[in-house]
């Protein structure tokens, strides 16, 4: 196990300072039993302590025996912080024992002035900062603690400052909500403003750390400016001092993703920052004030005034999630009684409700972890208790033959790789942009998600072209040509009617080359063959959104997918100066349901094969199709193959015109050929070609 140990740092808006353990990315939390013991009376030693802890998936790195206490060592995960405080842990060991869980009371000694007559609060960046409140403590005495503060403090690793910063810190310790208390002096007009940064601010913290801001970090501020990092670190302003006698004391919430990108790039570590990069309890906030205060006042003095200033603009909805108990049991292996069930949702304050084999739960606030069915059944199971799934001696593997589905991806990508085509996975998502040159429905008709965690890229895809040709582009600014690629994902289109239907879900073959269209088309049609040997293929003209020339794919008469060369706006879009490159999509599920003709084995061909190539003159607008549907109308069995040579344009061409040179192969199965008999071939095959499409024999 990975062990890392930060430097002292300062915790924020306290002072305080602090050493934090990381395990693999967990922190190990102190967990003082004479402390624990205000929360919940457990009848417990230690070593069971610990052992319930760890059963609830909290692992015990270590058991500190000190002088009159008892310290244990608990692994956190990132998910869980709510139990970066003691009445968490307390929640848990509950839970797991049925023993009460012990909150301590709150009462305020009020002033007779409201809060509103010191303080104000605007929030400029509801997004960020979800809950704001500040309260007044006033004729306060700033002094050394009482040893019962200062003993709890420094059992688990933190040391004493004076009376009001060690009370903030156990409230952090006890609540897992930071304060932050200012010297209300410093604060001008006693108004505090969440915004962001102003180009060019900078900040002091409490530690003398010289702050650059950016304009897209949040702070805390007054009429003048920042006076803290908001979630990171207090500022040196406006830090509670032996001379202060008013406090302005703040408990919040702030957004994780602001305060973690902006503690790491400040360099800036606080026990604060950790907490709220792991979420907080939004709904906790107002009493974690209340009891903050209280513990102030208790040690410190002073009195708190009425009220509270408490910005809240967008309370959070109460989560709902339901648990099926077939699903438990089938994902668990085993079958836990329903009482039991509901005994240990209650115990973990869900509130469930029983209708049949579902199990409705409210989610608590503070469990931010909980949101999906298979999360309802983690908790269960870890109270249950993991020891109660039976094992076994021995581990039975089936090994089960790959199925046709994988057989056929398999096939599919060693042709592919054989023709040069090297695969590629994408995110199955795009953004607006590209999403509006490949389809006609437009952006407002695609899936996205509902919480944009992602500043661009939001859309489900509904075909797989649009993120090939950015690979390709990224290849070809590296120097990586000829390059030929290919990806087999699912596309997402919603259903016409999207009225809770789920989308249309298609498994798709996308290619996208850089080489000609004949060639992308070769390798089509010789896919198509390696599947099903007897498939007879046609490319018919089609128009395509994001293709200049387009062209449908038909096999066995079914439109499997479609291919083009990119449009002029797909050139722009993806910056393609000197290169039209080729691309196509095929329906996977279309691929699949093709019937594999018989392999059938026939010896090598005992006569010679005569060839024959025509340069014929045509208008410019006849197709191959056209010139292979005319050979075959007048073919005799003998013509065994028909191939495409090339195309001319040039001198003794007429305008309008093209020379296309075809190549005829035929043979005789029960003799040799003369040449006089091909003439005859030959000469029906010109003929037919003079009437189907007008044809004229290329002489010079």
């Amino acid at each position: 196990m990975v062990v890392k140990l930060l430097p002292a740092q300062v915790v924020a808006g306290t002072g305080a300072k602090f050493q934090l353990l990381f395990f693999d990315g967990a922190v190990v939390m102190k967990i003082s039993l004479n402390w624990l013991s205000d929360y919940i009376e457990t009848g417990l030693g230690t070593d069971q302590i610990a052992e319930v802890l760890s059963d609830l998936g909290f692992p015990c790195e270590g058991i500190e025996h000190l002088d009159d206490d008892v310290v244990i060592d608990v692994e956190i995960t990132s998910n869980r912080g709510d139990c970066l405080g003691y009445i968490g842990i307390a929640r848990e060991l509950t839970a797991a024992t049925g023993k009460e869980l012990k909150i301590p009371a709150v009462e305020l000694d009020e002033l007779d002035k409201d809060v509103t007559e010191f303080a104000d609060v605007e929030i400029v960046e509801p997004d960020l900062c979800g809950r704001y409140t500040a309260r007044i403590i006033d004729g306060i005495k700033v002094a050394p603690s009482p040893d019962w503060l200062r003993k709890r403090l420094e059992a688990v690793g933190l040391h004493s400052v004076n009376n009001v910063v060690d009370a903030s810190n156990y409230a952090m310790m006890e609540t897992g909500q930071p304060p932050h208390a200012f010297d209300y002096a410093k604060i001008k007009d006693g108004k505090i403003i969440v915004r962001k940064t102003i180009a060019g601010e900078r900040l002091t913290s409490i530690d003398g750390t010289q702050c650059d801001l950016n304009t897209d970090m949040l702070v805390i501020a007054d009429a003048q400016g920042p006076v803290a990092v908001a979630g990171v670190m207090g500022g040196l302003d406006t830090e509670v001092s032996e001379t202060t006698t008013t406090i302005l004391l703040e408990d919040a919430y702030f957004d994780p993703v602001s305060v973690r990108t902006t503690s790491r790039r400040l360099a800036l570590p606080s026990e604060a920052a950790f907490r709220f990069e792991r979420t907080v309890d939004i709904e906790m906030v107002d009493w974690a004030s209340k009891r903050t205060a209280q513990l102030i006042t208790q040690v410190a003095g002073g009195k708190v005034a009425k009220g509270v200033v408490d910005i809240y603009p967008k309370k959070p909805e109460q989560k709902e999630v339901t648990l099926r108990l077939s699903r438990l049991s089938r994902l668990l292996g085993i079958e836990v009684p329903c009482e039991e069930v509901l005994r240990i949702l209650s115990a973990l304050s869900f509130k469930p409700k029983v209708k049949d084999d579902l199990i409705m739960c409210s989610v608590p606030s503070w469990r931010s972890d909980v949101y999906r069915e298979v999360d309802l059944i983690e908790e269960v199971a870890r109270v249950y208790g993991y020891n109660k799934v039976p094992t076994e001696r021995k581990i039975k593997i089936e090994v089960v033959p790959v199925d046709t589905r994988q057989k056929l991806l398999e096939s599919l990508g060693t042709y592919l790789n054989g023709c040069g085509f090297y695969e590629t996975i994408n995110v199955g998502f795009v953004d607006n942009s590209v999403a509006e040159l490949f389809t006609k429905a437009g952006v407002k008709e695609h899936l996205a998600v509902k919480d944009v965690s992602r500043k661009s890229a939001n859309l489900l895809r509904q075909t797989l072209i649009g993120s090939l040709l950015g690979v390709l582009k990224t290849n070809i600014n590296a120097g990586n040509l000829p390059c030929r690629i290919f990806e087999i994902a699912d596309t997402f289109v919603p259903t016409p009617e999207q009225g809770g239907e789920l989308p249309i879900q298609k498994t798709e073959l996308a290619l996208a080359c850089d080489s000609d269209f004949r060639d992308l088309r070769g390798v089509i049609e010789g896919l198509v063959k390696s599947v099903d040997r007897d498939a007879q293929i046609i490319f018919t003209p089609a128009d395509l959104l994001w293709a200049q020339t387009g062209a449908q794919i038909i096999v066995n008469s079914q439109t499997i997918g479609t291919a083009g060369i990119v449009s002029q706006a797909v050139k722009e879009k993806f910056d393609f100066k000197d290169l039209s490159p080729c691309a196509a999509e095929l329906e996977f599920g279309q691929l699949f349901t093709l019937q594999r003709g018989t392999v059938k084995v026939k010896p090598l061909p005992r006569f010679p094969a005569i060839h024959r190539d025509l340069s014929i003159i045509v208008d410019e607008n006849i197709r191959w199709a056209d010139i292979i549907e005319a050979v075959k109308n007048k073919a005799s069995v003998e013509l065994e193959e028909v191939q495409f040579v090339g195309i001319y344009h040039g001198k003794g061409i007429p305008s309008g015109k093209k020379s296309v040179t075809l190549s005829l192969r035929f043979r005789d199965e029960d003799g040799t050929l003369t040449h006089q008999r091909v003439d005859n071939f030959e000469a029906d095959i010109v003929e037919s070609l003079a009437k189907s499409v007008r044809a004229e024999l290329r002489t010079v």
